[in-house]
Order: structure tokens, then sequence, then C-alpha cells
């Protein structure tokens, strides 16, 4: 689940780094035309030779439950009004997980980033699969629960949607993405949480389904959501400037690194039951949460790392499907204990 309190935290880092180190050494490299952010001195972070973020004393650990090892299949819930090359732009990032081959999506991919989250596995051993399919939509257009949305009346859209399609009710691959549009309100979104996951309460839908809420924060508090592309006004000169959106739809592009954030967790832990740190499930630490923030090398203490740009200025660190970029915060590797992303430079 997306903590707002660590990019609070990582905003006032930003703001007040200076304490550590030179204006120079924490300002993004905005002309370079490979990397937006410069190489750290050595060992600035830490002395150790793992990805950023690297402890040994996070404790994650499995509570025996199951992970999604079957291929995945996901039902979208499109609630709102959405532009067909927003929509598109989303289902290209999804495909784009189990788009393997590297000519049509070259690396640094989203399913070698993704390739991090199916290491997770189950009490058998089995992995989390890579095989992600879009496996129905449902535009929910009409505001069927009204504008203002909450944790519970979620599950009454995903019970709409279950009813209306009919989406097949799919217990053992299936989970279920709701997505509201711009000028949708949800229950702590900006002030607590950019996106969710959870199960649905059969007495709602009638069937315990795993899924997850996202919504785009274009214009209700993209400097939270949609961060590095906006900063808050806040920051002023004391950090660096927003950067370039990969698709220059800033709310989109901000929901797909929430999204990524959240199926990476809903994977490990559908049922609330797998995969977390911390001992209190209702508010666990997941894969995602340990590593909110960081999206390439040297990153951490308020940098989002080294990545990359093209030609036209644009931010991002992964390559997908049919020529996309997408910038994708980077998750928790079970093996090297550290944030990882297949954009690493070390």
């Amino acid at each position: 689940m997306a903590a707002l309190l660590n990019l609070f935290l990582l905003f006032l880092i930003v703001q007040f780094g200076s304490i550590y180190g030179s204006i120079k050494e924490q300002t993004l490299d905005l002309q370079n035309r490979n990397f937006c952010n410069p190489k750290l001195p050595p060992r600035t972070l830490s002395s150790s030779n793992k990805f950023e973020g690297s402890s040994n004393l996070v404790n994650l650990r499995y509570h025996m439950g199951p992970v999604l090892s079957s291929p995945i299949n996901i039902y979208v819930i499109w609630y709102g009004k959405w532009d067909p090359s927003q929509q598109l732009l989303i289902k290209d990032f999804l495909l784009s997980i189990s788009t393997v081959n590297h000519r049509a999506a070259p690396s640094p991919s989203v399913a070698e980033w993704w390739s991090t989250v199916t290491l997770y596995t189950d009490q058998t051993g089995a992995n989390i699969s890579q095989t992600v399919l879009i496996a129905g939509e449902y535009s929910d257009f009409r505001y069927s629960q009204g504008i203002h949305l909450t944790r519970l009346s979620i599950q009454d859209v995903i019970a709409e949607a279950v009813k209306s399609k009919p989406f097949t009710v799919d217990h053992k691959k299936g989970i279920y993405l709701v997505l509201t549009s711009v000028d949708v309100t949800m229950q702590d979104f900006c002030r607590a949480v950019c996106g969710f996951h959870y199960f649905t309460f059969a007495s709602k839908v009638g069937y315990t389904l795993p899924y997850a809420w996202v919504g785009n924060s274009g214009k209700q508090c993209p400097e939270v959501c949609a961060y590095p592309f906006a900063v808050p006004g806040y920051m002023g000169g004391g950090g660096p400037g927003a950067l370039k959106s990969p698709s220059g739809d800033v709310g989109v592009d901000g929901m797909i690194s929430v999204i990524g954030h959240e199926l990476a967790e809903l994977s490990s832990n559908p049922l609330v039951n797998a995969w977390y740190a911390g001992e209190d499930p209702v508010a666990p630490t997941e894969i995602g949460d340990l590593c909110e923030g960081l999206y390439g090398t040297g990153g951490g203490g308020g940098y989002i790392g080294q990545v990359m740009k093209d030609r036209d200025g644009r931010t991002y660190n992964l390559n997908g499907r049919r020529g996309r970029k997408f910038l994708v915060q980077w998750i928790w590797s079970p093996i090297l204990k550290a944030c990882a992303g297949p954009n690493a430079m070390d």
C-alpha cells in the first residue's frame, strides 16, 4: 500500500538535504542527455556494494499465505471518464510485464523489472507468475457510486462490474484493478494514500477477490502522487525541479508507478497474509513500500537515483511494448535484501 508519509519524508529530505552536501551534488543534472541524476560521491549513502536501500535489518517475512503463482488475469475497471489514449498507455504498461522479447521491449524493460517480483514464492516454492494478462475491462462511466468514494464503496464499484459485465469471478487467477478518473475523490487520497490493495468482502461482492485501487492525481495532488513529475510548492529552490514525464500526461504517468507498486504487493500479499514486514497485517510494510521513491542507482536520501532521458528530455527508467517508456519505482529483492531494478548501474 502506498505510504504517503514516506513521500513527505522524502520531500523534507530533499528540501533540507543541503546540510549534508553541497547544492551542486544535490541538484538534478537536467543538461545531461543521458541521465537525470548525477553520480554521487563514493560511499555518500552506504559502503555497501548492493543496490540502494540495502539493509540486513529489514524484517520482511513470509506468513504462509498464497501468492499469485498462476498466470495473473487482470480485470480492469475504468471508473469515470477516461480518454482512450490514457487507457491505452496504462494497458501497454500492464501488457509490458509479460513482454520478454527484447526487440519488442529493449532492456531495461518492464518485464525485467517484474522479474524481481517473481522471486517471491509460496510455501510450496511456486514463484509469482511472469505472465500477466488483461482478461477483461469494464467502464463505469456513469459513476455508479458517485464521484466521492470510500474504501468500502470501492467494493460496490467492483460488485457493480461483476454484476454488469459480467466479469468472470476468477478466484484462482484474477485480480481486479479499479482506476478512477481525475475528477473522482477517494477517502484518504492525497493525504494518506495514492493507491491501495485489499480483498473484497463476501457480504459486499459475494466473493473474496484480491483488488487494487489507484487514482489519477493529475488535478488533485500531482506533487504528492505524481512526484517527481510535479513537486510541492514549499520546496521552492531548495530541491530539484519537476522532471518531464514520459508521455506528457503527468497524472497518468504518476499512476503507472503506483499501479506497478500495488500490483507487486497484490501479487506477493493478495490476502494480506503472505509477504510483509512488521507485526500488523492491517498496516503491513510490503515489497513496494520498502523502495518508495527509489528509481535508480544512487537513490536514497531524497534522490530518485540515476534514470534516463530521451532526446526530448522525458524521464524514464523502463522500456515497454510499442516503444513506450515508463518511470516506475524499484522493488525490494528477497535475494539481494535491497531495492533493485533493471536500470541499475552498479
